[in-house]
C-alpha cells in the first residue's frame, strides 16, 4: 500500500531538483525555459540495466552473507561436537562467548556504514571480510575459552559492516517496491545458513583426528578458509556504488541514479551536516523500526545458537540433531521467498509482519508446553518457531529502508536498526541457561514477549506513517518548501514531496 503526490514531477535542469507543481506552494524562480517536463524512462533500458543488476549485485553478495552467518553462528554446531569439553568450559561460559560478539558489533556498525560511504564498497567489504575469515581459523585452533572469548570479540567487530553494509548498497540500486523480493534472496542465504551449517557440520566432525585435531576445531577450520577465499575473489568482482558500477554502461548508470531518486520524490541526503545528523538520530521512524528488529533478532540468534542444543535433549545424538536442524531452514528459505513476492506485489508490509509474529508465537507455545505433547509436535515447532521468525525479519529491514529518503539517511539508518536491534542477539546468549533444560522456560517466554514487543513497534510504525502521509496529503508539511534551497534538498524522507508505503 503505497500513497504518492498526485502532483507531476518536473526537473531543474539547472539544479536536478525535483520538486512538485503547486502554485499555492512557495518556490524559488525560474526561467521557463530553465523547467522541463521529464523525458519517460526507456523501458527496454530499463529491463537490460535491472537484468545486470540482478546478475552482478545480488549473486556474489548473497553468497558472502551465507559465509558470514556460517561463520556466525557455527559455535552452536561446534558446541554439540565437543567445544565445551575442549576448552574445558562450565556454567555460563558459552553464553559468555556468544554475548561478547555482540559489543563491537553493535558499537561499529555505524561507523563502518559512513566509512563505506567513502570507500569504494568492494575494498571495504572485501576487507572485513577477510578480517572475520582469519579469525574463525583462529577460533578453531584456540586452546583457551579466553582464546575463544578474543575471538569472538573480534569476529563482531569485523563482521559490523557486513550485513548494513549490504542492505545499505541492495537499496540503491533498486525502487523501493523492488526492493523486498531482491532483498529476501539475499536474506535467503543466511536462512540457508541453519541448514548447510547443520550439514556442514555433519560432514566436517567426521574429519575428528586429523592432524590431531577434533572434529570441532575443522568447523571452524574449513569455514574460515573458505571465507578468506571468497574475500579474495570479492575485491575483484564486488559491485560498487551505482554511479560508479563498471558493469552499467554510462547510460544505465544515469538511469538507474535516476530511478533511485524519481521513487523518493527527489528527497536527497548527500551532505552530513549538524542538521542531518539531527533529523537521522532523533527520527522516530528510525527507533521504532530498531526496537521491531530488536524483537526478532532475539528470535533469530536463539534458533541459529540453540536449536542443535534444543533437537539434542529431544533425545537424538548429536550427528542426528545436526541433520535434523536442516530441514526447519530449507522451508523457512522457502517461505521467504514466497512472502517477499507476495509483500512486493501487493506493495504492503505490516500484515506479513503479523502474519510472521503469529506463527512464530504458536511454535514456541508449543515448545512452553512440551512436556504435554509428542517429540513429533515439539519438533514442529522448531519449525514454526523458524518459518514464522524468518518471514517477518527481512520485511521489517527493507520496510525502515522504504521509508528512509538519501544516502547518508539510508546507511546510517540501516546500521542503526541492525546494530541497535542485534542487543536482541545478547539477550537470546542469555536466557537459554543450561541448568533449565531442556525446557527453557524463561528463554521461551522471553522470546514470546520479543515477539510482541516487535508486534506492537511494528503497529506505532504503521499508525505512524498513515498519519504523516494524511497531514503531507493536507498540505500540513509544505512550510518546508519556504526552507533556504541548500537545506530542501538535503531533508532526505522530510522532503514534503516524499511519501511512505506500508
Amino acid at each position: 500500500m503505497e500513497f504518492t503526490s498526485e502532483r507531476p514531477l518536473t526537473v531543474d535542469t539547472n539544479s536536478e531538483k525535483f520538486a512538485t507543481n503547486d502554485e499555492q506552494v512557495p518556490r524559488p524562480l525560474h526561467d521557463a525555459d530553465s523547467v522541463r517536463t521529464v523525458e519517460p524512462i526507456d523501458p527496454q533500458l530499463e529491463k537490460r540495466a535491472l537484468r545486470k543488476c540482478d546478475l552482478r549485485v545480488l549473486p556474489f553478495l548473497s553468497i558472502l552473507y551465507l559465509f558470514a552467518f556460517l561463520d556466525r553462528v557455527n559455535i552452536g554446531n561446534a558446541r554439540i561436537q565437543g567445544l565445551e569439553k575442549d576448552l574445558n568450559m562450565s556454567g555460563h561460559d558459552y553464553n559468555i562467548a556468544l554475548q561478547v560478539f555482540f559489543i563491537p558489533y553493535l558499537i561499529f556498525e555505524i561507523p563502518s556504514n559512513i566509512a563505506m560511504r567513502k570507500v569504494a564498497p568492494s575494498t571495504w567489504i572485501s576487507g572485513i571480510m577477510l578480517g572475520w575469515g582469519i579469525i574463525t581459523v583462529c577460533q578453531g585452533v584456540t586452546q583457551s575459552f579466553a582464546g575463544l572469548v578474543v575471538c569472538r570479540l573480534l569476529l563482531g567487530l569485523f563482521e559490523a559492516g557486513f550485513y548494513p553494509g549490504c542492505l545499505y548498497l541492495i537499496s540503491m540500486y533498486y525502487k523501493r517496491h523492488e526492493l523486498q523480493r531482491r532483498f529476501n534472496w539475499f536474506f535467503t542465504m543466511g536462512v540457508l545458513s541453519g541448514a548447510v551449517s547443520g550439514l556442514l557440520a555433519y560432514a566436517l566432525a567426521k574429519m575428528d583426528g586429523i592432524g590431531g585435531y577434533s572434529g570441532r576445531r575443522w568447523i571452524f577450520i574449513i569455514e574460515g578458509l573458505a571465507t578468506i577465499v571468497l574475500a579474495i575473489i570479492g575485491y575483484f568482482i564486488f559491485a560498487d556504488w551505482p554511479e560508479t558500477a563498471k558493469f552499467l554502461t554510462p547510460e544505465e548508470r544515469a538511469m538507474i541514479v535516476r530511478r533511485a531518486r524519481e521513487d523518493i520524490a527527489g528527497a536527497t541526503m548527500n551532505r552530513l551536516d549538524a542538521k542531518s545528523r539531527r533529523r537521522m538520530f532523533l527520527d522516530w521512524k528510525i527507533w521504532c523500526g530498531t526496537i521491531a528488529y530488536f524483537g526478532s533478532a532475539e528470535n533469530g540468534y536463539s534458533g541459529f545458537f540453540f536449536t542443535p542444543t534444543i533437537l539434542k535433549q529431544l533425545g537424538w545424538t548429536a550427528v542426528k540433531a545436526q541433520l535434523y536442524s536442516i530441514p526447519p531452514y530449507a522451508l523457512s528459505a522457502l517461505a521467504v521467498v514466497l512472502i517477499a513476492t507476495a509483500s512486493d506485489r501487493l506493495r504492503h508490509r505490516y500484515t506479513f509482519i503479523l502474519l510472521g509474529i503469529a506463527i512464530t508465537t504458536i511454535g514456541y507455545s508449543i515448545l512452553l508446553a512440551q512436556h504435554h505433547v509428542a517429540i513429533a509436535v515439539r519438533y514442529l515447532a522448531i519449525y514454526l518457531w523458524t518459518i514464522g521468525g524468518f518471514i517477518y525479519q527481512p520485511l521489517l529491514l527493507v520496510w525502515l529502508q522504504n521509508n528512509l529518503g538519501g544516502h547518508y539517511k539510508r546507511g546510517i539508518g540501516a546500521a542503526m536498526q541492525i546494530g541497535l536491534g542485534n542487543l536482541g542477539g545478547i539477550l537470546a546468549s542469555n536466557v537459554y541457561i543450561a541448568g533449565q533444560a531442556p525446557t527453557f522456560h524463561v528463554g521461551f517466554g522471553t522470546s514470546v514477549a520479543c515477539q510482541w514487543l516487535t508486534g506492537v513497534a511494528s503497529t506505532v510504525f504503521f499508525v505512524g506513517l498513515v498519519r504523516e502521509n494524511r497531514t503531507r496529503e493536507r498540505g500540513g508539511r509544505d512550510y518546508r518548501y519556504n526552507l533556504p534551497q541548500a537545506e530542501q534538498e538535503n531533508l532526505g524522507d522530510e522532503h514534503p514531496s516524499f511519501r511512505f508505503v506500508y
